[in-house]
């Protein structure tokens, strides 16, 4: 969690949180919480509306792990976030005991990301031939839109050797 949503929870200025942090850092290992750097900052911003306010923010928040979120409640006195903290620790253990429940959901579901994967590489392939097919239809209606080279026809009728210049004389037939 972002320090502001956690402030929040816990009915405390952000900077009230911070400075609570930063006088009990020893309790804060880099495990618990982070930093952000200006780059992930501007990740944050942009996928998360709620954090538009932090856009133009000289500081860089910090990221709090699930166990710095519960330390946070700790270092703070006030009755909120006491109450809070006590149930974010419930609702994290909820949430965990949820997921060890749900092993084959999990297993479920990393089925159907393989599934979709393999379908995305199937689409792909798809895609690839239709071009190549798309791309032989187009070059043979170019063909047939394009002006037959012009031929020499062979003139009709009688022909002498004088009509027909620059082509040796041929043999007469015996009749």
């Amino acid at each position: 969690m972002i320090d502001a949503d956690l402030a929040e929870l816990y009915g405390v200025p952000t900077k009230a949180l911070n400075q609570a942090v930063k006088r009990n850092a020893r309790r804060f290992p880099s495990d618990f919480m982070f930093q952000l750097t200006a780059i992930e900052k501007l990740q944050v911003v942009t996928t998360c509306d709620h954090l538009a306010r932090l856009k133009f923010s000289k500081t860089l928040p910090f990221a709090f792990t699930e166990h710095g979120a519960i330390q946070a409640a700790n270092v703070l006195n006030s009755e909120q976030a006491i109450d809070m903290g006590v149930y974010v620790v419930r609702a994290f253990v909820r949430m965990r005991v949820a997921l060890m429940e749900n092993k084959e959901f999990s297993l479920r579901l990393d089925e159907l990301e393989n599934k979709t994967d393999l379908m995305s590489l199937k689409t792909d392939t798809f895609e690839n031939n239709t071009r190549i097919k798309l791309k032989q239809i187009f070059d043979a209606l170019r063909d047939l839109m394009a002006s037959p080279p012009p031929t020499t026809k062979r003139p009709i009728g009688f022909v002498t050797q004088e009509d027909t210049p620059n082509k040796p004389a041929t043999a007469k037939r015996k009749r």
